[in-house]
């Protein structure tokens, strides 16, 4: 066959392509299990974050979800609890549209759903630099113990780190209100389907 002729140059793209996706197929058939591997201990880690429970490393973390937190199907969603400092606490996996991504995450609260236990993020790939700031501590611990009013978490655009817990409220990220918004949104719309899971009146 003459590598001039159409057809050699047909047949050559045909196997260079069969073997491209023959080797892309079979790298991800080998590396599946490891990344499911490892987005499960990632959302262990936010629900025990989230719940304000401390752990050394990886296999600490997933032995003491094993022993300390209960997973509970409740109308198809998953609803986790736990004891914590005596107190039992209740929480739910989010998931929702930020500015540029998709945003999931965990939110934790008190049995009666009057305040915030903790908040952690699962996955996210807003900008970095900005909205992609969301899984930084300071911002994070602003929602750990925060009251909610009305039922509701309110990110503010102050510019600094709101340190009253009673006023239901949060800064938001400078340069990043619509991303900080956005987690606003999804975790409000989160208690209010833990409310209604659990039956806790208003």
């Amino acid at each position: 066959m003459k590598k001039e002729s159409k057809l050699y140059t047909i047949t050559f793209t045909f196997v260079v392509t069969f073997v491209f996706v023959f080797v892309l197929s079979f790298l991800n058939s080998a590396t599946s299990e490891r990344v499911s591997q490892n987005q499960r201990l990632f959302t262990i880690k936010a629900i025990l974050n989230g719940f304000g429970i401390e752990y050394k490393n990886d296999i600490e973390a997933l032995n003491i979800f094993k022993k300390n937190v209960l997973t509970q199907k409740i109308d198809g969603v998953n609803i986790y609890s736990t004891v914590v400092e005596g107190k039992k606490l209740y929480g739910i996996i989010f998931t929702g549209n930020g500015l540029w991504s998709t945003i999931s995450g965990f939110v934790a609260t008190d049995e009666n759903l009057e305040r915030i236990a903790g908040v952690d993020f699962i996955s996210q790939n807003e900008t970095p630099g900005l909205g992609g700031r969301i899984e930084e501590n300071w911002f994070k611990e602003q929602f750990k113990s925060e009251k909610l009013i009305d039922g509701r978490i309110t990110v503010t655009a102050i510019g600094q780190e709101d340190e009253n817990h009673e006023n239901g409220k949060v800064d938001a990220i400078t340069g990043a209100t619509q991303t900080s918004k956005a987690v606003e949104k999804i975790i409000n719309e989160y208690l209010e389907k833990l409310r209604v899971i659990l039956g806790v009146k208003q």
